[in-house]
Formats: C-alpha cells, structure tokens, sequence
C-alpha cells in the first residue's frame, strides 16, 4: 500500500472515532500536501497555511523555550482547526465542527498524527 492511501486510512478511522471532525489534511513542513480528506481546493490551501502556522508556533515555544510542538488548536465561532505534529516532517490538520468535544479531538487528532508519522518515516 502507498503511505498516501495508508495515511487517507488514518484520516478515516480519525472521522469514525471523532463524530464532529469534518475532515483533515496532512503535509509537509514546507506546505505539499501529502494526504487530503476536504475538497481539493481548500486541501491545498490548508496545507500552505498549516506550514506557515507551524512554523510560527515552532518559532513562539524556541523563543520562549517551551519545548517542542505536538499542537495548536484555534477555536472559531463555527468550529476548530487543531493542527499537530507527525513527526519531523509531516503535519496533520484536522477540522472539527462548533460541538466537537475537544479533549477528544486533541486525544484522537495526537493518536491519529502519530500513526500517520509512522507511516511517513522513512524505512530503513
């Protein structure tokens, strides 16, 4: 199996687990989008702004030395974007709905980004 269709699986099972997650996308560092579970347009787009946004809060937590990212979650009036790391290079975007219990999403959005860090580390 191709790591895009095993890391699409993930995103799957992320959507059975969490009812209020509308979809995710995962990409690289520098914004390619690996894996896509929203319409192609906004994937994209997504993909592009969750590299800017981690960048920036990698930036924030080495200027005030608070370790390394796992997450960043923004709360919006019609819903939440949670952005976390799998692994190194690849990060995990995932849209959620204004319902959405968010200390799942934040337990499920870590286990699926961990999953799909495994999937894209190289094998040796």
């Amino acid at each position: 199996m191709e790591p895009t269709h095993e890391v699409l699986e993930e995103m799957r099972l992320l959507r059975e687990r969490t009812p209020d997650v509308r979809g995710s996308v995962a990409c690289t560092v520098d914004g390619l989008q690996v894996a896509c579970d929203l319409p192609e347009e906004i994937g994209e787009q997504a993909a592009a702004l969750a590299a800017a946004l981690l960048a920036m809060s990698r930036r924030m937590l080495i200027m005030t030395q608070h370790g390394a990212f796992e997450e960043t979650l923004i709360s919006g009036t019609a819903g939440f974007v949670a952005f976390y790391a799998a692994g190194p290079t690849v990060v995990l975007t995932v849209l959620a709905g204004p319902g959405a219990n968010v200390g799942l999403l934040r337990l499920e959005g870590r286990k699926t980004a961990a999953a799909v860090a495994a999937v894209a580390a190289p094998k040796q």
